[in-house]
């Protein structure tokens, strides 16, 4: 080789331009349109948005208005405006559902188990007792490993002094892929789907996507090589 020479670089994977993974591990055919009345904030450490398995993506893609941003240590203006700047919703069903005809004061909810030190102080049934329009409500999801979601708590104080919402009925994890403590342990996927079942008393809605996740979660395992038996 002489030193004009060059190594030719190697091709890149055609990437989607949809959900900005691999062509080859597209994830688009399991997308599944839903409007929530609730608007939906995911909030991602950096680590899980490397896992080909994490869920948050499918969410949010599926989730018309929703939003995904990833971080470990969020500067206090960006998450204030994360968790508190309204966000015009284009679609006019949106509006229609949820009764909001222009910007309104938001109201963050973390969605998080409670403890005696931040006990829960939202229940969906008030919010579903409030008259259309008079409470935009931001949910506010985690996506991490238990510790990686409690590093994220604890690193932005913010968080803290949130509502707090936690679920009232957990049913078992059909998130095989991920390895849990407890077959109740839901994907962010699975916990944001009940979650806005409990708050819009509406199961039926969000079947379709939880659905479309199984579909996802067996193509996922598909990829897993076999484990020599010998």
């Amino acid at each position: 080789m002489t030193p004009n020479d060059s190594i030719p670089e190697k091709p890149s994977r055609p990437i989607c331009g949809r959900c900005a993974r691999p062509r080859s591990a597209c994830i688009c055919r399991w997308i599944t349109p839903v409007q929530p009345i609730p608007e939906v904030l995911i909030l991602q450490h950096p680590l899980e948005s490397r896992q080909a398995k994490g869920s948050a993506p499918l969410l949010h893609l599926s989730l018309a208005g929703s939003r995904l941003a990833v971080g470990e240590t969020f500067d206090d203006d960006e998450l204030r405006r994360l968790l508190h700047a309204p966000v015009e919703r284009e679609d006019a069903m949106a509006a229609t559902q949820s009764g909001v005809c222009g910007p309104q004061e938001i109201h963050p909810v973390l969605l998080y188990p409670g403890t005696p030190e931040m006990p829960v102080s939202f229940v969906p049934g008030d919010y579903r007792s409030r008259p259309p329009g008079v409470f935009r409500l931001r949910l506010v999801i985690l996506d991490g490993t238990w510790r990686k979601s409690r590093k994220l708590l604890h690193l932005n104080p913010m968080l803290q002094t949130l509502p707090r919402m936690s679920l009232q009925q957990v049913d078992t994890s059909r998130y095989s892929i991920r390895k849990a403590h407890a077959p109740d342990q839901l994907s962010t996927l699975e916990a944001a789907c009940r979650a806005l079942m409990q708050l819009e008393g509406n199961e039926a809605k969000y079947m379709p996507l939880l659905h479309a996740f199984e579909g996802f979660v067996n193509e996922q395992l598909s990829r897993v090589p076999p484990r020599n038996c010998c």
